[in-house]
């Protein structure tokens, strides 16, 4: 299997967690923006990533690749076999992956513009060094009009972290007593937020100000940390995508 990706995605970032949940061997591929989304399109009709490739069939959108993998490797079992518990699950799993996925979207815009060096760290790695520097010279002033539109956005973001950790101190995960597709949606969307080990040693322990760096969400990142251990989150090597290349799985 290879995925098609951008690092940090939080939806790559889910598909990477259920790959390791299941413990299949997969390569991935960087897809660099622009060039790299057109000759993806080329091969897969697909611009967005993340786009799974087992043997000739490509497979597009987090949900369904999650959905696929489940199919064909049932142990873990992520999504459970009663239809209550199921539907919840898939439910808590579109949550994250709209209304969360947004204002973590928008919490992580407001937290570049505040941080030079997370502006830097969050570009491709592909990207010149004298580019990088370039943009974390950015005066973070400039950019404080666009900030205070995100302010509502913030604000739900806080109120929808203070509910999970709600739900997580009365119970080790989200739904169950097992890990589950929708803690891994949720776990995905937090990446954003303040980036986990495997994001590199540039970004690691960096995230949102206001939320990355404030003891009362500690738990929530803890919880997140030991969901990744659980998991068996491990990094995977990447490389620049042109098209045409065969990728040995790791």
């Amino acid at each position: 299997m290879q995925l098609y990706q951008f690092r940090h995605s939080s939806f790559c970032e889910k598909v990477r967690l259920v790959l390791a949940a299941k413990a299949i061997s997969y390569s991935v591929v960087e897809v660099l923006p622009g060039i790299g989304q057109w000759e993806l399109f080329q091969q897969t009709g697909q611009r967005q990533v993340p786009v799974l490739q087992t043997g000739n069939e490509w497979i597009a959108d987090s949900t369904a690749i999650a959905l696929h993998l489940e199919a064909v490797e049932p142990e873990p079992a992520l999504l459970p076999k009663e239809p209550l518990l199921r539907a919840q699950v898939l439910l808590f799993e579109d949550w994250a992956d709209t209304a969360l996925a947004s204002a973590a979207r928008f919490a992580l815009v407001q937290g570049a513009m505040d941080d030079p060096a997370l502006r830097s760290a969050l570009l491709p790695e592909k990207t010149p060094d004298a580019l990088k520097n370039l943009v974390g010279l950015v005066p973070s002033n400039w950019m404080n009009g666009v900030g205070l539109l995100l302010q509502p956005e913030r604000q739900g973001l806080l109120a929808c972290l203070e509910q999970l950790m709600v739900i997580l101190n009365a119970q080790p995960y989200l739904l169950g007593d097992e890990p589950s597709l929708a803690d891994i949606a949720v776990a995905a969307q937090l990446y954003l937020l303040r980036f986990p080990a495997v994001a590199g040693v540039q970004l690691a322990s960096r995230g949102v100000m206001g939320i990355a760096d404030q003891a009362n969400f500690e738990p929530l990142f803890i919880w997140r940390d030991e969901l990744y251990r659980r998991l068996g989150r491990v990094i995977t090597n990447t490389k620049p995508f042109s098209g045409s290349e065969t990728i040995p799985l790791d």
